[in-house]
């Protein structure tokens, strides 16, 4: 396990310090307005936590993707005024250029104040630190003490998450989400309640293909749906229309079987599906799979067979990770598959944990988020975290004193 910020009380109070503090403020927007707050709430507990210790919180964020230089359509302001509501006390932004000069405003905060500097994706050294290995230095010198609470971007190695971290010698640490997403994530890898149950959807076998090998050994079954389901049905000799296939992933998917099958891992595709000429049609059909699917129809949703037959091979597992949808859930006629495993899991008794991705839409969609076990901040961090059990930014961290000599169990 890497420092946590209660590991680094124990040494170094909070009161009057400068805490830096990276966080994921990239949230979704529309028409300019931010259209879900869920990752700036995230955060809310470090920050007042830091606050109510006596503190001064200094946050920086990515948001959105500027290229490297500044742009109005990515600017954090809305964000400061939304964090401002949030706390009930004011956020000082700071859009000014990071420089000496803000290093001696950070100095001037009082206790219990916050700060949030203008998109840390302005700047080219961000997301390339060798473009200038300075950027890093110079944020280092805006705190007294780090605190990693942007899981969502931990699995890059960018200045703000992973390059400034040296600077701190033992002063830097995750944060409480940071932690959470950590431990979580950890023991259902590690020792999940079995059964272990996976359900995975999306449209691509090569993106998802490093997911599900690493999930091969450990999960009791994987419920494969979305497009990449097609792939793994052609490459079985179904005739799957018109709909996406990824031909160069064949014998990929015939090796996934192979594999599944030595493994004891049990592997459920459709059985049926909802088809349709085009995914604008609202001329619909249900066709079992069985039968060969018209050349000019795609399949675009699981069928009700299909979630009558997973919801009752759902029945009874103690574990339950989804990630991706089963069907283009964005059009209302392609929704039903996806809905009906967005309820499964909100019903279902066992330790639930989304991993990021659209699968998170459609369960704040319905309204069923609260009724989720856990919800990762972070989609892509979330995958390659399960894919690797650890993540660059928190290969950066420091560990605890005690575990110094031995380097952490799993990171």
């Amino acid at each position: 396990m890497k420092l946590t910020l209660e590991d680094l009380e124990l040494t170094t109070p909070l009161k009057g310090k400068r805490v830096l503090m990276r966080v994921d403020f990239n949230v979704p927007t529309e028409d300019g307005q931010i259209s879900d707050d869920t990752r700036i709430r995230a955060a809310l507990f470090t920050i007042n936590y830091i606050l109510n210790a006596g503190g001064r919180v200094i946050l920086m964020s990515h948001f959105g993707r500027p290229k490297g230089k500044p742009d109005p359509k990515y600017t954090l302001r809305p964000i400061a005024d939304r964090l401002a509501e949030l706390l009930g006390k004011k956020v000082q932004f700071v859009d000014t250029p990071i420089s000496p000069d803000l290093e001696q405003l950070t100095h001037e905060m009082s206790d219990g104040e916050v700060m949030l500097l203008e998109n840390i994706r302005f700047y080219p050294a961000e997301t390339d630190p060798e473009n200038d290995p300075t950027f890093a230095e110079t944020l280092a010198k805006l705190g007294d003490i780090y605190v990693n609470e942007a899981f969502g971007a931990a699995h890059r190695k960018h200045s703000s998450t992973y390059t400034l971290v040296p600077y701190f010698d033992r002063h830097a640490c995750m944060g409480f989400l940071m932690e959470k997403e950590v431990t979580v994530l950890h023991a259902m890898l590690s020792h999940p309640e079995k059964p272990f149950m996976c359900i995975i959807g999306g449209s691509k076998v090569s993106s998802k293909i490093k997911l599900l090998s690493s999930l091969l050994h450990r999960a009791d079954a994987i419920f494969i749906g979305g497009a990449m389901a097609n792939t793994f049905l052609a490459a079985q000799g179904h005739s799957v229309g018109n709909s996406l296939v990824e031909e160069d992933y064949f014998a990929t998917a015939k090796e996934f079987r192979q594999l599944a099958n030595a493994s004891n891992t049990q592997i459920y595709l459709p059985t049926d599906a909802i088809i349709a000429p085009s995914i604008d049609s609202t001329e619909t059909q249900t066709i079992s799979l069985s039968d060969p699917i018209p050349p000019d129809q795609s399949i675009f949703d699981i069928g009700p067979e299909t979630i009558t037959h997973w919801k009752n091979a759902l029945e009874g597992s103690k574990t339950l990770f989804a990630n991706g949808t089963v069907g283009a859930f964005e059009h209302p006629q392609f929704a039903s598959g996806t809905n009906a495993i967005a309820q499964l899991l909100a019903d279902s008794p066992a330790i639930t944990v989304i991993g990021g991705g659209d699968s998170v839409s459609a369960i704040k969609h319905l309204g069923l988020d609260a009724r989720i076990s856990h919800i990762s901040t972070g989609g892509g961090a979330a995958l390659e975290f399960i894919q690797h059990a650890t993540l660059p930014a928190l290969e950066a961290l420091p560990s605890p004193p005690t575990e110094e000599a031995a380097e952490a169990d799993f990171l």
